[in-house]
Parts: C-alpha cells; sequence; structure tokens
C-alpha cells in the first residue's frame, strides 16, 4: 500500500509541475484549455501533499521516522493555562 501511495505521489508532483508550467508559460491557450491546465495542477497539489502526508504519517507510526515534537494533551492544557497568565 505504501509503494502504491508513493507512486501516487510521484505522479500528483510531477502532474502538478507540468500543467501549472503549461498553465504560466503557454501564450496560445484558449480560456477552457488555461482553465483545464490550471485544475489539473491544482489537483496535483492536493493530491501530491495528501500523498506526502500520509507517507510522513506511516513513517511516524512504523518507526521510520523520528515523531514530530508535539505536546501530550496534558502538557498542552499545562502550556494553555500558564500561557494568559
Amino acid at each position: 500500500m505504501k509503494k502504491l501511495i508513493a507512486i501516487i505521489n510521484v505522479i500528483a508532483w510531477a502532474g502538478f509541475w507540468a500543467f501549472g508550467y503549461i498553465a504560466l508559460t503557454s501564450d496560445d491557450l484558449t480560456n477552457g484549455q488555461l482553465v483545464i491546465a490550471a485544475l489539473l495542477a491544482f489537483a496535483g497539489l492536493v493530491t501530491g501533499i495528501a500523498a506526502y502526508v500520509k507517507l510522513a504519517r506511516d513513517s511516524e507510526a512504523n518507526g521510520y521516522a523520528k515523531r514530530s515534537n508535539q505536546l501530550g494533551a496534558v502538557a498542552r492544557d499545562l502550556a494553555q493555562q500558564e500561557w494568559g497568565k
């Protein structure tokens, strides 16, 4: 499953860069073609970010990557109480 998500990630980012480049640099596109290129670039961006986040979370959960330094619920509540003082 991770390999499939990684492949989707690569394809999504490639689509983002390719269609984004087309949308930004092409001079002879019609308005409809420009909108389609921009929408495909946006879809690649959203899919790429989602796949990257999924891979990062799986890597943290399986021990392949160091966990981020996020506060636990108790420490977060204590920090919130101290913040307003």
